[in-house]
């Protein structure tokens, strides 16, 4: 279906009450991010051990020292066979990232519940670079809200995007984004956490669609998304990450 067709000062007026609309986004978008960075901090007291391809690593030693480390949730639980299909799409945008974030005092990692060996199969698969360890035998992935359970998902409700929700509508596994910092004496503090659709801005391409003619064209959250490497293949399986 096609949009309404008008003449070029037609448009020029259009275009200028969008442009309105796209200041005021601006604008809030950057009272959202210094209402973020005033968040309070949680220090984080409890021992977290990842399996790494360097070996068994804390919290502490994952911000490979650096004083901030943002953690992706990668929805890849231990019987999984392959990578969730939203979370190949935004990781497929942060191999390109990783040297501005480094210099910026910025650490990058994925955690998954699956173990080290598969989710190397997968990397390898997908060609990444950015480091990925594995929260296998770890509460860190509970604890954050982003694993459930079989008793998790037998109760009435479970916890997730700050919210309880009906198990139906949840997983064994969800996406998400938590941000923590490290000081000089060593203490490690969770400062943010992101679910769901909340670190969809970190997904480049959905916002140049947005800014294309069709938009995202989607019939339900990224249903269109495929793994790079399964276009060909069309598949119909919508995204896991809605």
């Amino acid at each position: 279906m096609q949009n309404e067709v008008v003449s070029r000062e037609e448009w020029l007026e259009a275009r200028r009450a969008l442009l309105v609309k796209e200041k005021e986004e601006t604008r809030l978008r950057d009272s959202v991010n210094a209402a973020r960075l005033a968040l309070p901090w949680v220090k984080v007291d409890k021992d977290y051990i990842f399996e790494t391809p360097e070996g068994r690593k804390s919290l502490a030693d994952l911000f490979d020292g650096r004083s901030q480390l943002l953690i992706y949730h990668f929805m890849l639980g231990p019987d999984w066979d392959a990578g969730c299909t939203g979370c190949s799409f935004l990781s497929d945008h942060i191999d390109g990232a990783l040297p501005h974030l480094n210099n910026h005092d910025v650490t990058w990692v994925a955690v998954s519940r699956a173990p080290l060996d598969k989710i190397a199969a997968y990397k390898q698969r997908m060609g990444w670079q950015f480091p990925w360890v594995s929260s296998f035998g770890s509460d860190f992935n509970f604890d954050y809200h982003v694993s459930f359970s079989p008793e998790d998902l037998a109760k009435d409700k479970v916890f997730y995007n700050f919210t309880p929700m009906q198990p139906a509508d949840a997983n064994d596994e969800l996406p998400g984004l938590s941000a923590f910092y490290r000081n000089d004496k060593g203490e490690l503090f969770h400062t943010y956490s992101s679910y769901a659709r909340g670190p969809e801005e970190l997904i480049g391409t959905l916002m140049i669609l947005d800014r294309a003619p069709k938009g995202r064209n989607e019939d339900s959250t990224m249903n269109f998304v495929r793994r790079h490497d399964e276009y060909e293949e069309a598949a119909k399986a919508p995204s896991c990450c809605h």
